[in-house]
């Protein structure tokens, strides 16, 4: 095995455990909210973003030291993948963190309903982030094709609810601005954790299709 090959080897196995750590607050997010119960949310949240900052750093060093030795064409395009990849996993776990912070904070002082808005794009995410998770392991472009088509077919739709929603609610209790703030925060920071997602999706098109993303989808 070459040290490209080894290299890969090691990062696969390091980006996967990034995604997992996304996938982790998400669902740390989805149990409270299934729940009703959100005390020590934050910090479940915090402690995952903790780690996926140091993963980052990690993968990031490993890439660097490999693009300083011999690499294929095909290595190179992989780490160069991973690499530009590392932003965008790293804001998936800082959005993830804003609304577990955001769904604790909230609980004490409103009504379950509006807590329980970012269930339906919750579980988007979790299911975007898993086939992500298989595109990225098994090259399956088709897999990855999949996560683009459903930020555009339904996150977009997901978070227009959500807008709605918490519009309506201000409009019942119009005194109670922070609340609708706070859940308008919660939608934006959702739909543009679907985007990160999407970004990686193309680069894995590129890596593996070998065409510029968005053609033939």
């Amino acid at each position: 095995m070459t040290d490209g090959q080894a290299s890969m080897r090691h990062l696969t196995a390091r980006f996967l455990r990034m995604l997992s750590l996304t996938l982790e607050e998400l669902d740390a997010v989805r149990d409270a909210s299934g729940r009703a119960e959100y005390a020590g949310l934050a910090a479940r949240a915090k402690a995952l973003e903790h780690e996926t900052d140091a993963l980052e750093r990690e993968i990031e060093d490993a890439c660097l030291a490999a693009f300083a030795g011999p690499l294929t064409p095909d290595e190179l395009a992989f780490h160069l993948m991973v690499f530009r990849s590392l932003t965008n996993l790293e804001r998936v776990g800082d959005y993830a963190f804003g609304v577990a912070r955001d769904l604790e904070a909230l609980a004490p002082r409103t009504r379950s309903a509006t807590l329980q808005d970012v269930l339906p794009l919750v579980n988007l995410l979790v299911g975007m982030l898993e086939r992500l998770a298989y595109a990225f392991a098994e090259r399956d472009v088709q897999a990855a094709r999949e996560v683009m088509r459903l930020d555009e077919e339904q996150v977009d739709a997901l978070y227009e609810q959500m807008l709605r929603a918490s519009l309506t609610r201000l409009h019942e209790r119009p005194d109670d601005t922070e609340v609708a703030l706070a859940a308008h925060r919660m939608a934006r920071s959702l739909e543009r954790l679907g985007d990160h997602l999407v970004n990686v999706a193309e680069r894995l098109e590129v890596l593996v299709g070998g065409r510029p993303a968005g053609d033939q989808r």
